[in-house]
Formats: C-alpha cells, sequence, structure tokens
C-alpha cells in the first residue's frame, strides 16, 4: 500500500510499516533509510556534463510534482557556475497515487530519449506540467519535430516500462520518499533545492575532494 501526502515543499510517499513515522508511533519492524545511493551511475542514465566531473548531482524527480518542477532552476544554475566539475544526473520516480499522469509523461522523456531527444522533451514537460494527458504528450511530440508514430511505439514497450521501473526501484533503494531527492557524490541532500542550499552541497564535496559515487 503507497500512502502519499504533501509537506515541507516535497511530494512523498510513505509505504507500508512506515506509516508510523507519520503518526509518531514507534515500531521495532521499523527498518533505517540509508542516506546512500544504491545504483552507480551507468551509461543507462540521463547524464549532462563531464564523465570525470568532480561532483556527480543525481535528482529523483516526478514530471507532474510542483516542487520538481521548481528545481531546474537551481540545477541550471549550478551548471552555468560549474560547468567543468559538475555532472547532473536525472532519474524517474513518478508518484503515482497522487499524480496519476508522472508515470505516463517518465515514458514520454523515455520515448523522446530513443530519438536523442530526452532532454528537450524533459524540459517540455516542466514547462507544459498543467497539461499531460495522453494527448497532450502526443501533441508535445509532434512540437519537438519526434517521429511521432515511433514515440507512440515506443513509449508502450516493455523496455521503456523497465526503465521506469528501474529508476523506481534504486530510488525506493536508496530511501527516497519524496520528490524531488537529490543525491550528492553518492550521499542524500536532505537540505532545500533552492540553489544556495544545493551550491553549499556541492562546494562542500568540492573542498573536500569527496570522490563521485
Amino acid at each position: 500500500m503507497r500512502i502519499a501526502d504533501v509537506r515541507g515543499g516535497k511530494d512523498q510517499t510513505v509505504r507500508g510499516n512506515d506509516q508510523d513515522r507519520m503518526t509518531g508511533a514507534t515500531s521495532q519492524q521499523r527498518i533505517p533509510i540509508d542516506t546512500r545511493l544504491s545504483a552507480s551511475i551507468t551509461s543507462d542514465d540521463h547524464v549532462q556534463g563531464p564523465i570525470d566531473a568532480a561532483v556527480t548531482l543525481v535528482q529523483y524527480g516526478d514530471y507532474e510534482c510542483p516542487y520538481t518542477r521548481m528545481s531546474p532552476h537551481s540545477v541550471h544554475q549550478l551548471q552555468r557556475e560549474y560547468p567543468d566539475t559538475l555532472r547532473f544526473v536525472f532519474r524517474h520516480f513518478p508518484l503515482e497515487a497522487i499524480h496519476p499522469h508522472a508515470r505516463s509523461a517518465a515514458t514520454a522523456a523515455e520515448a523522446a530519449g530513443a530519438q536523442t531527444d530526452f532532454w528537450r522533451m524533459h524540459e517540455y514537460l516542466f514547462e507544459h506540467q498543467k497539461a499531460l494527458a495522453e494527448s497532450d504528450l502526443h501533441k508535445y511530440a509532434l512540437e519537438l519535430r519526434l517521429d511521432a508514430v515511433r514515440f507512440e511505439h515506443d513509449r508502450r514497450t516493455s523496455n521503456v516500462r523497465e526503465r521506469v521501473d528501474r529508476d523506481l526501484a534504486s530510488g525506493e533503494a536508496s530511501g527516497v520518499q519524496g520528490t524531488p531527492t537529490f543525491y550528492v557524490n553518492g550521499i542524500r541532500h536532505d537540505g532545500s533545492y533552492d540553489v544556495d542550499s544545493l551550491r553549499s552541497a556541492v562546494v562542500g564535496h568540492l573542498r573536500s575532494g569527496s570522490a563521485p559515487a
């Protein structure tokens, strides 16, 4: 069972016995949440920035989440400030219990990626977040000059579904409970996602010389 709420500037989900975290109850069966990224960056990930960057910033996001929609401003600012030392990775974490269009939007981004246009669709979905119905996604493929027939086919393939599922599973294994959630060099960033907070985390890792996970 998935229980969902929105609080603290983040769309959050709580699973199973973790409901007691919402109520303040205690449980001997509660499993501590790991704050480290469980899945390493691979060639299958969506990556911007140099492969040998000193800092890797991983984001788990949801295209229908209003808070995730606001986070690209921070990411873009940091990419401008640290073009040679920052690598950015986006992973899907659709909160289907509260965002009915989140998964289909994620498959749209992946289908665009099959035509080497993941990042254009990624930005487009956030820009048009209030319209993510099936007909809207098809329209966006046309507006981005994608092969619409291939787009619709790819979006429904098992490869795309499994790709989204892998991101979701890696997020859950890493302790992601809501979106957006960031990891800096493999360590979960539990502060705000405003540019100052993220910059402070990035600079801290640059100064410490910690290696990307």
